[in-house]
Formats: C-alpha cells, structure tokens, sequence
C-alpha cells in the first residue's frame, strides 16, 4: 500500500558567506575539511575559551541575551515573536530565587542540562548554551532532551510543550520549543559538540547525547531544525557578545554550512560501513510526485533530502521501507539531487529529473 509522506519546504538556503564580526583567518585551519576532521579543526580555534564565575552570567545577560529596547530580557521559553508574551522580565529584577508559576522569576538555563557533563567546567558556565530563560518553564523542562511532540502534555503561554517524543528513534518524554527558536538550540548543540570533542570521554550523556555528542535519532532532527530555522539577527549579536567574554565563537552561526559539512549532505566522506540500500525512483522524469522504494536493508524512518543545483533544500520526506511519495509539486522544471540518510550506513544518492 502506497503511504503519502508529507514533506516539508525550507526556506533556508545555506549561506555560503560568514555571519557577523568574525575575525580575519579566524576559520583558515578549517578550510575544505568535512567531516570529523572539520569537527577536530573547529575545536581546535574555539577550545580554551576564558572561563567565566558562575555569578558573572546575570551581568553577561545584560549584553548577550537583552533586546533591542536595552531593558527586557530575551526568555526563548517565554517570547512570541511577532505577539506579545505573557510576561517580560527587566533586566536584573527577578532573578530566581523561588518560583509558582510562570511570570515569576528568570533563572541561568543550562539548555545542555548540567547533570549531562557532571556539573564541571568549564561547561558550567559556557554562555553559548546558557540562555535566561523563565524559572518555572526551565523546571518543567528539567533534564529532558529536546524534541517533538505530537501529544502535549504540558503547554507553556508560548507554546513550547512537554510531551512523549514523536521523532523516528526515540519515544520518552521531550521538550520542544517553539519552531522560532529551535535552530537556534540547534545550533547550540553542534557547538557543544564541537567544543568539547575530544574531551567528552568521562561525561554522563543523556538519552539525547553519547558525551557531547546527538545520538542518531537526535541528528536529522537537529538539522532539519537547524535548516527550517536560519541565523538570525538575535544570534549574530549574541554570538558577537559572547566572543567579548569568552574569547571564542560559535562557528554554526558564523558558517551554517558547517554543520552540513559534518553531519549532513556536505560531507562527502564516508566514516561508515558499506552500503547495502538500493533505491529505485519512479516517475523519473518525474511531475507532480516521485515514487521511492528502498531495498536491502531496513530504513524505516530515515530521512531523504532532495537539494536544487544551486544545494538549496526543497524538501525532505521520512523514508518508509514499502514506497514513499515525495512532492515535487510547485518545484521548477530541472534537475535535483536526492539523498538518502539510513543509520549504520553510507548515504545513498540519486539524480531527480523535473518536468514542466
């Protein structure tokens, strides 16, 4: 039986420019490496970053995470772009301290959880993944992974939401924040991971992290949020901010050609076993819809990209091991590439042919 997979439109076309204030050669060791050797070359320029006192963050707030009027806090837990939240914090006032509900008071959020790294440093007080974030909202967060949920059990006044995971691979519960700030928690994790590669070996790791590092259920998700979701102008300053404390960078702002380079389709080197998928794609021409069919190995629930000639995603589609329909509704006539994610093996690839 035919299944019908929607797929899913990113706007988001990788840039191929550098974002923000980043100094002259600051990534010339990292040019034209993919894979971990790109992940090894970025933790070599950003390690070492100055280590700040925990109780220095609330001041480090006040240039990193403030908004444009100089004053509010900028909650991600709490903000409705383009509404109004429910609550807004001034800057220094209502610092947690006890809490009942959310509005009460803003704390120091560890959006990497600190039981994840067993509480040291300098993790403990890297602001890259440290957001003030409202006291209540972070408490019913706690220790869970991010992810999606299809069943809330728990919604926040912005809407992020406390729920058993609906993402391929992992079924507990999760919290997921509001679509416009996933790409930049993304963002976040790749820089955790990059970092502190290497030196991960004795820390915990989570349901969502083996040390530093996303386990494959959490990577398509990750990047699929970190492409839906581009850098933002917030992200650019804060990234600018942060370089002033700590003297290093997050280079998936500065480059989000990066993490493509490492986890995704960029990376054109293969780290893992051989392939035993084998893809067959009908119509091909094809016009409105695209038939895939995998044989050989089971992929249920893997993902597939297709990419324009200019490598810009247009869609993307869970895989499943009967046949899949992809859209190519509304896409221009020409030719696209499609390729293939499936865990423990090398992406398969495949050239699409788009009719009129």
């Amino acid at each position: 039986m035919l299944k019908l997979i929607p797929t899913l439109v990113l706007l988001f076309c990788l840039s191929s420019g550098l974002a923000g204030q980043v100094p002259a050669g600051y990534y010339d060791s990292a040019s034209g490496l993919t894979g971990k050797a790109l992940q090894q070359a970025l933790h070599d320029i950003i390690d070492g970053h100055t280590q700040l006192e925990y109780s220095a963050l609330w001041q480090a707030f006040s240039t990193t995470d403030v908004k444009a009027d100089g004053v509010t806090v900028w909650d991600i837990y709490s903000d409705k772009p383009g509404g109004t939240p429910a609550y807004t914090y001034t800057i220094f006032t209502k610092q947690c301290g006890t809490y009942q509900k959310e509005g009460d008071c803003y704390n120091r959020e560890h959006s990497f959880p600190k039981s994840w790294f067993n509480d040291l440093p300098p993790m403990y007080t890297d602001l890259f993944h440290l957001y003030p974030t409202d006291g209540w909202v972070n408490n019913k967060r706690g220790n869970l992974p991010y992810g999606e949920t299809a069943s809330a059990t728990w919604t926040s006044t912005n809407g992020s939401m406390v729920g058993p995971g609906s993402v391929q691979g992992y079924q507990g519960n999760v919290f997921e924040p509001i679509d416009e700030y996933k790409g930049d928690l993304a963002r976040t994790y790749f820089y955790i991971a990059t970092r502190y590669y290497g030196e991960d070996s004795q820390w915990p790791g989570s349901d969502m992290t083996t040390g530093a590092q996303p386990k494959p259920w959490a990577v398509p998700m990750l990047l699929a949020w970190h492409l839906a979701d581009a850098v933002s102008t917030k992200e650019i300053n804060r990234n600018n901010e942060v370089y002033k404390y700590q003297g290093n960078r997050n280079p998936f702002i500065d480059d989000p050609k990066f993490a493509e380079k490492i986890w995704g389709t960029l990376n054109p080197v293969e780290e893992i076993a051989e392939s035993r998928i084998s893809v067959t794609l009908w119509p091909n021409p094809a016009k409105e819809w695209l038939n895939v069919s995998i044989s050989g190995y089971s992929c249920s629930g893997s993902v597939a990209y297709v990419y324009d000639t200019g490598g810009c995603l247009v869609r993307t589609a869970i895989i499943d091991d009967g046949v899949t329909i992809i859209s190519t509704a509304g896409l221009p006539a020409g030719v696209y590439f499609l390729r293939l994610t499936c865990e423990g093996t090398p992406a398969t690839e495949a050239f699409i042919v788009k009719e009129r």
